[in-house]
């Protein structure tokens, strides 16, 4: 059985604290750290650990349980400076996946330049859909229809490649419809050059599913999620 991923939260502000609590609630191990007391005492039961000290502090941060980390969410972006020294410092001690938030493209660039491996801006929305991504990376895009209802691209799960729409039942076994299936071809012109191109395809129930597409499927989040476990 593999081990959960390590996810730590640098910032309890609104982004930190909402991403912090997603994955927590998703059964991820998640640590919180913050300088701010009375954010640690909010999250502390909602979540694996709450570490208070300052992350733009090399000496504090080197003593913190970081070693295991697999992703760093750097969410203090209103405080630029102290962003831009907390990533630098994880990048420092070989964080391998740094996610970072910014609030202008200039600080977006600096964040980048010095470790960070994604650069968002974003709040509470973003902190949701972000904590999806991290948790079911097969997942692509999701757009809500309400009643928890969406529409969601997913790559095409192992098990379904080479199999008909009409053996797998989405319909009847997970309760989702397959809208369409984004679907890649590549071709090799007269100088042996290959080219790649994107097709999209109605299903029908003969359509066989092929590695790398992409389906769009409409159905509850539950169950879209059941899909590619």
């Amino acid at each position: 059985m593999a081990k959960n991923k390590v996810f730590a939260v640098f910032g309890l502000g609104t982004f930190g604290f909402e991403i912090a609590t997603s994955l927590a609630s998703k059964g991820e191990t998640v640590i919180a750290i913050d300088n701010n007391p009375d954010k640690i005492e909010k999250v502390k039961n909602l979540i694996e650990q709450a570490i208070l000290i300052d992350s733009t502090d090399e000496d504090a941060l080197g003593k913190a349980p970081i070693e295991n980390i697999d992703t760093a969410i750097v969410g203090m972006g209103d405080e630029i400076e102290a962003s831009i020294l907390t990533t630098a410092l994880l990048k420092k001690y070989g964080i391998p996946n740094i996610i970072a938030r910014a609030i202008s493209d200039i600080h977006k660039k600096v964040l980048m330049q010095v470790g960070a491996s994604q650069v968002i801006n974003i709040e509470i929305e973003e902190g949701q859909r972000l904590a999806e991504e991290l948790t079911n990376p097969d997942i692509i895009d999701t757009m809500d229809l309400g009643k928890n209802q969406i529409v969601a691209s997913i790559s095409v799960p192992d098990r379904f490649i080479k199999k008909s729409l009409n053996d797998l039942d989405l319909r009847k076994k997970f309760n989702v419809n397959i809208i369409s299936i984004k679907r890649e071809k590549t071709e090799i012109d007269d100088v042996g050059n290959p080219t790649t191109t994107e097709s999209t395809v109605i299903p029908s129930p003969t359509t066989i599913l092929k590695n790398n597409d992409v389906l769009i499927v409409a159905g509850s989040k539950a169950a879209i999620n059941k899909i590619k476990d």
